[in-house]
């Protein structure tokens, strides 16, 4: 058995089944379900936001969260087969076996391989298209599923907990987390581990950074003042803590020698800065414009104009009684 503690914390090893339950000879793992949890409740926050602050209808906001989810998957599991391809490909046979085998791999989702940028990707193409079909802005959608997937990567990354996957490498801080390896399970025993390392607990540091995100950009999102505001948030809130914490995984996704999350996250960070100064610049000038308009108006109907009539007014009261007297 693998146990797993923290002992700057005082908390002593202790084990965690990775599978719930079983249905019918069927394991079902703690990963999956903390997965379906998270799905619920970004489907529910996701309504809550959609019809009280986008003002859209709740049926909408369902068949989008029917699509996404499938294809928000979909894109988890490419963009993972996508960079550890060598890990999937089968080319010990002939070619129908090979074909066979690598898509078996493929589709064997419970061997595990999903990546969240995966996803959000996928995510966010299916919301543009759904966007287009149902004739809606797409970045209302897209504020939408700012804050609510920030629910689903605090609920998932606990299943990394669970699998005792997604850490970091080995540190001597005070919140380390310990992972034990007994092959025969005498380790709790005796203290003695065929493997034992302390490492960075990453998964809890990506959850907690994704929870504090998610307070902000709620609150925030009542005062919205840009369509893709929240959105943008998202971006930067999380691109900057993605990018930051990758460094200290140890199961990074590699393309040559950068961290592909780091700099997907750089990037992120990058595009939500640009959208926010853009919009911002957009507001301010349409507050000038308003400013501009405000003050001709007041020009011509409570200021100035008025005693430019009144003065007009004089001189015709003038110019009357010159005539007067000539008469005279």
């Amino acid at each position: 058995m693998d146990y797993i503690s923290f002992p700057g914390l005082g908390i002593a090893p202790f084990h965690i089944d990775k599978a719930a339950f079983s249905v019918f000879g069927h394991e079902i793992m703690w990963y999956g379900i903390l997965i379906t949890l998270g799905m619920v409740l970004c489907v529910l926050y996701a309504n809550y936001v959609g019809v009280k602050r986008e003002k859209l209808e709740s049926d909408l906001i369902i068949d989008l969260a029917f699509f996404i989810i499938i294809f928000g998957v979909t894109g988890a599991r490419l963009y993972y087969v996508i960079f550890e391809w060598d890990n999937y490909l089968v080319s010990s046979g002939d070619f129908f076996y090979n074909l066979g085998g690598t898509l078996k791999n493929i589709f064997n989702i419970r061997g595990g391989g999903l990546a969240i940028y995966g996803g959000i990707i996928g995510g966010l193409i299916t919301a543009y298209i759904f966007a287009k079909v149902r004739k809606v802005p797409f970045i209302k959608l897209f504020d939408i599923l700012g804050p609510t997937v920030m629910i689903g990567q605090i609920i998932g990354r606990w299943g990394n907990f669970v699998n005792m996957e997604a850490h970091g490498g080995e540190t001597d801080l005070p919140w380390r987390m310990g992972l034990h390896y007994s092959w025969d399970g005498s380790g709790i025993e005796t203290g003695l581990w065929d493997k034992e390392i302390f490492v960075h607990p990453t998964f809890l540091y990506e959850s907690l950074w994704n929870l504090i995100g998610f307070v902000i950009l709620h609150n925030v999102y009542k005062k919205k003042k840009f369509d893709g505001q929240m959105f943008a948030m998202y971006l930067i809130w999380y691109g900057f803590g993605r990018m930051l914490i990758e460094g200290l995984r140890t199961d990074s996704l590699y393309m040559g020698s950068f961290r592909i999350s780091q700099l997907v996250g750089a990037a992120s960070l990058i595009l939500g800065i640009v959208i926010v100064f853009l919009n911002a610049a957009k507001l301010k000038k349409a507050a000038e414009k308003a400013v501009a308009y405000d003050s001709v108006y007041d020009r011509l109907y409570t200021g100035t104009a008025e005693t430019e009539a009144e003065a007009g007014k004089e001189t015709d009261e003038e110019e009357n009684e010159d005539k007067t007297e000539k008469e005279i």
